[in-house]
Parts: C-alpha cells; sequence; structure tokens
C-alpha cells in the first residue's frame, strides 16, 4: 500500500520588479489578510523602505506598528513577540536583509499570524525559504519556521544595497552545488530523505548564477532581478524538500564553523561559497575536461570540475575565493575544514572528520589558502 505524503508550503504571491515596494499593500490584499500591520525592520532597510509602507498602509485605513531591530537573537526574537502581544495585529511584514526578515519570520511562527517577506538587500535564501537562521553565544542555528506567504522584491532598491551583499546572496546559492552533492551522497550511504525534484530546482538555481555570472554587475537591476530569481528558486527548493538540505551541506557546516573561529569576520554566503570551492574538490578530484575549457560542469568534466567552475563564478562577481579574501587565517580555514563536522549530525562529504593533511591539501590545491 502507497502511504507516502508530503505538505509543502509556498508562498501564494511572489512580486518581483521596479517600483514593486509600492504594491504591498495589494500583494497583502491578495492574501486576504486583515488587521493592523506589524512591520520589523532595522535602520537603513526603515530609511528605503519601511516607512514607505508603512504610509501605504496608513493611507489604506490601517494603522501600522514598526518595530526596529538591531541584531538577529534570540532577545530581539522576544521583544518582537512581546510587541505582538500588546498590539495584536492582524499579520507581519519582515523588511529590511537577513535580520529582520529571520526575526519577523519567528515572531510570526510563534503567535501564529501570516508573514510577508520584502527585502531591501538580496544577501540569502532567507528571504522566500521556510528557515531562520539566529546566531546564539557563538553558535548558528537553523530553525524551522513557515515560508513567507508573499514576497515583494524591488529591483530597484535592490540593485542600490551594497554590493558585498548581493554578491553574498550569489554566493550562498552557487554553493548549492555542493549541497546538493552532499544529499546525494547522504541518501546513498545513510539512507536520508530525498527529493529529485528538490535537489534539481536546487541545481538548476546554483547553474542560472554560474551561467549568468558574467552579466550580474553592480547598480545594475538586470542583475538584482536575476539574483532574486535563483534566491526565491532556491527557497521552494527548501519548501519542497521539507529542509535545508538542498541548499546547505558541508560548505554550509564549514562557514557556520568559522562564525564561531573568527565571529564577525565575512558574510555568511561569502563563508559558504568558498567551503564550496573545497568540498567540490573533495566530492570529485582535481581536473576534468570543465576545468581545463570554459565549458559548463554539466555538459563536460561532471562533478570533478566543478570547484574550478565555482571559483571562477565567484572570481567574476568579486566574491571571495580565498582566506585572506574572506579575512581569516590559513589555519582558521583548516580548523573549520577538520571540525566543520562537528556542527550538526548532518551527513556530509566531510564523514566523520577531515584529516588535517587532507583538508591543507584540498585548500592549497583549489587556492583558498
Amino acid at each position: 500500500m502507497f502511504d507516502k505524503s508530503t505538505w509543502i508550503r509556498l508562498p501564494r504571491n511572489v512580486v518581483v520588479g521596479h517600483g514593486v515596494v509600492d504594491d504591498t499593500v495589494e500583494a497583502v490584499a491578495n492574501l486576504h489578510l486583515h488587521g493592523r500591520p506589524l512591520i520589523v525592520t532595522s535602520p537603513t532597510p526603515r530609511e528605503l523602505a519601511a516607512e514607505r509602507i508603512a504610509e501605504d498602509f496608513a493611507a489604506d485605513g490601517e494603522d501600522p506598528v514598526i518595530v526596529e531591530v538591531d541584531a538577529a537573537n534570540f532577545d530581539a526574537i522576544e521583544r518582537v513577540i512581546e510587541r505582538t502581544r500588546e498590539v495584536d495585529p492582524g499579520f507581519l511584514i519582515g523588511v529590511g536583509g537577513g535580520k529582520p526578515i529571520d526575526i519577523a519570520k519567528m515572531a510570526a511562527e510563534e503567535v501564529d499570524r501570516g508573514f510577508v517577506s520584502v527585502p531591501t538587500a538580496a544577501s540569502h535564501d532567507g528571504i522566500v525559504s521556510g528557515r531562520a537562521s539566529v546566531p546564539d553565544q557563538g553558535t548558528r542555528h537553523s530553525i524551522a519556521a513557515d515560508p513567507p506567504l508573499a514576497v515583494v522584491a524591488d529591483t530597484e532598491i535592490l540593485a542600490d544595497a551594497p554590493w558585498e551583499l548581493t554578491t553574498a546572496g550569489c554566493a550562498d546559492i552557487i554553493s548549492n552545488y555542493t549541497a546538493v552533492l552532499d544529499w546525494r551522497l547522504a541518501r546513498r550511504l545513510k539512507n536520508v530523505p530525498y527529493s529529485e525534484y528538490g535537489a534539481a530546482l536546487s541545481e538548476m538555481t546554483a547553474e542560472i548564477l554560474v551561467d549568468n555570472a558574467d552579466s550580474v554587475r553592480p547598480g545594475l537591476e538586470e542583475s538584482a532581478w536575476i539574483v532574486v530569481k535563483a534566491l526565491v528558486s532556491s527557497g521552494v527548493a527548501m519548501s519542497i524538500a521539507g529542509s535545508s538540505r538542498p541548499a546547505s551541506g558541508a560548505e554550509h557546516l564549514f562557514s557556520h564553523q568559522l562564525d564561531r573561529i573568527a565571529p564577525g569576520a565575512a558574510l555568511h554566503g561569502h563563508q559558504a561559497g568558498v567551503g564550496s570551492i573545497v568540498t567540490a574538490y573533495l566530492h570529485g578530484g582535481s581536473s576534468s575536461h570543465a576545468s581545463r575549457t570554459s565549458g559548463r560542469r554539466s555538459r563536460a568534466g561532471g562533478e570533478r570540475g566543478m570547484w574550478l567552475d565555482i571559483r571562477n563564478a565567484l572570481d567574476s562577481i568579486d566574491a571571495p575565493t580565498t582566506a585572506a579574501d574572506l579575512g581569516v587565517s590559513e589555519e582558521q580555514v583548516i580548523e573549520a575544514l577538520t571540525t566543520a563536522h562537528e556542527i550538526r549530525d548532518r551527513y556530509t562529504i566531510l564523514g566523520d572528520g577531515l584529516e588535517e593533511t587532507a583538508a591543507r591539501e584540498a585548500a592549497e590545491y583549489t587556492g583558498v589558502i
């Protein structure tokens, strides 16, 4: 008897384009959300978009509340939760980068309210995923939550965001390549649940950015459009899979471990990108036709040349590719590679730990150190 079932939660509306922040009220109305909006934001996004959105809701007859947060931590989440209990909003809106959106997502989950995501920086796929990342006492926690009911991504605002935030989002997506390799490995060796559809969508998402890396440039709305499409697609892949597996493997464990070893040194997406260079090498070796020519990984050479394709794509968008670019030492990279498996119980190419000599060889061969 076939008894398999799944429950996939996806955004109902995704609004992307020039000036669409002005369509936020309409996007919410289309969801049939009612009541007072509570807007979670931080100082710069407040000026860029949150005040504007609040004015539009006020003109529509609502009385919005703005809560400003400075950091993504459990104290900030609790403060937003307390505020929701005071004002009893009909729904929450996260306006900003990773911090406000993750905080709003977690608070909405706790108080059982709808959540709308309005990113002002294309820095990570949390703008649409059902995961929130919260640092606490040197450890970054990835926590499940419902994905947003709607995403409103204004490419005019995103194109003006600091370029390093956009490249961090790109690197985060490009690292999906190795996350999927780890997922397949875990399925073969540990029989973990696996979704062909989720894996294929995640790989396609990474390919979008690798194939278009030469056209992703600062200040261009067309570039913001490409990056947002990829971020949305990655978030959907995670919703389909019901886990972060399509976008989080050994490269993310490496990033989280670097957060412990060298807190604040670099952005998460940049660290995941560099981690992906090394873990792609570990998955397949050192050379292939793909690494000797400009051919794409999927067309020539398979996985064995992927590390060079990843490094070239990151380099093309001015994202870090070395320890020095990240602002960390060679020894910190080696420490992160050899201890990253301790972060969580998730089987990856790192297995039960990468031996130091092997870690150093991989990091040196790929140019990371």
